[in-house]
């Protein structure tokens, strides 16, 4: 048990039999009236967002949430494999629970799996990963970064926007919250 001014982003919290993990919060003391607390939550089973609004101090049920690092190492075919690195137990994750995550996942890349009485609920991945273009239209003489973008396919087989001057083999950083082309990577 906390209370709303304990809230922190990334808590998850259990409303209404649902677990909902705090996006952002606000503490709001207007002039006249009692303090409140202003909280966009995240769905964690649905990816649903809502915004609820609390009022200071009140009783909220925190949920037992356990965040694992572990290793991707392969798709079976039915689901993701993924190994504990503490224990080295393995565990199949639908692909349904992996979402989006799966267009940024590469084998034996680490992933922190958040648990929660004993079964997966999401998967978290960093805020960027480094891939390899595996196919794009090639470069033009007199193309320049200022210039537009063109489509561009990982290794993983997701589609992004990149500039124009982005050749095939080259490796580039893609944010996984939005897919968006952060850079390219010299190794």
């Amino acid at each position: 048990m906390a209370t709303s001014n304990d809230l922190k982003n990334g808590m998850v919290l259990s409303m209404d039999n649902q677990l909902w993990q705090v996006v952002e919060f606000q503490h709001v003391k207007p002039g006249k009236g009692p303090a409140f607390v202003r909280t966009k939550l995240k769905n964690v089973i649905s990816g649903k967002v809502i915004d609820r609004t609390l009022n200071a101090g009140v009783k909220i049920d925190t949920a037992n949430v356990d965040k694992r690092e572990m290793q991707y190492l392969y798709n079976d075919g039915s689901g993701f494999v993924f190994m504990d690195t503490q224990d080295y137990d393995q565990m199949t994750l639908s692909p349904e629970l992996v979402g989006e995550a799966s267009n940024y996942l590469l084998e034996n890349q680490q992933a922190i799996v958040a648990i929660h009485e004993g079964l997966p609920i999401y998967v978290e991945l960093p805020a960027s990963v480094v891939l390899e273009i595996t196919f794009t239209e090639p470069g033009l003489q007199g193309d320049r970064s200022s210039g537009g973008t063109k489509p561009a396919t990982l290794e993983t087989g997701l589609q992004i926007q990149v500039p124009l001057f982005i050749e095939q083999g080259t490796k580039v950083k893609v944010d996984t919250r939005t897919g968006d082309y952060l850079g390219r990577v010299t190794d």
